[in-house]
């Protein structure tokens, strides 16, 4: 397996992978990725050397974005506000994949390359009722702050999220 930056010829692949990702999710009744979000910011992740993933050959098995800021980092009691962090977004597993590991590899590579970067934190928003993406942080040493971040929508639709963050 290869861990690499996202190429643009990956995009349509990405999406795929992630439509099937939505579909598992709703199926389980964690309805908080669409159409919209988050693979029409998957191009923009591209183009600005922050989206990730791990390929076996061709075919992907995971990705993240990983970005040095996030909408709602000022509504949550962060351990150390002023130590530099970066925060992962979008983490997905290819349905085909799941429940082998993948998610703790990709939160690994997450921490390598944010202490290269000079980070102490790795820090990440997950909504409420996503249990098992709670879980997998959680196994994986991420610590939940106080604080929740509404994250409120055109239509009036809210999701809201909580801050986990791991000292690196």
């Amino acid at each position: 397996m290869e861990f690499r930056l996202a190429r643009l010829e990956d995009l349509k692949q990405l999406k795929i992978i992630y439509k099937e990702i939505i579909k598992n999710m709703n199926k389980n009744n964690i309805q908080i990725w669409d159409d919209i979000y988050p693979c029409e910011f998957f191009e923009d992740d591209i183009n600005n050397k922050r989206l990730y993933v791990i390929a076996n050959d061709e075919e992907i098995i995971s990705a993240f974005a990983l970005c040095d800021n996030n909408a709602g980092e000022a509504y949550v009691e962060w351990s150390e506000k002023s130590d530099k962090a970066m925060y992962i977004d979008r983490l997905g597993v290819n349905v085909e994949y799941s429940k082998k590991g993948i998610g703790q590899q990709m939160l690994n590579k997450a921490k390598e390359i944010s202490k290269s970067l000079g980070a102490e934190y790795l820090r990440l928003f997950v909504v409420d009722i996503n249990k098992p993406a709670i879980r997998l942080y959680q196994k994986n040493g991420f610590t939940k702050v106080d604080g929740v971040y509404d994250e409120v929508f055109d239509d009036g639709y809210v999701l809201r999220e909580i801050g986990y963050e791991i000292k690196l």
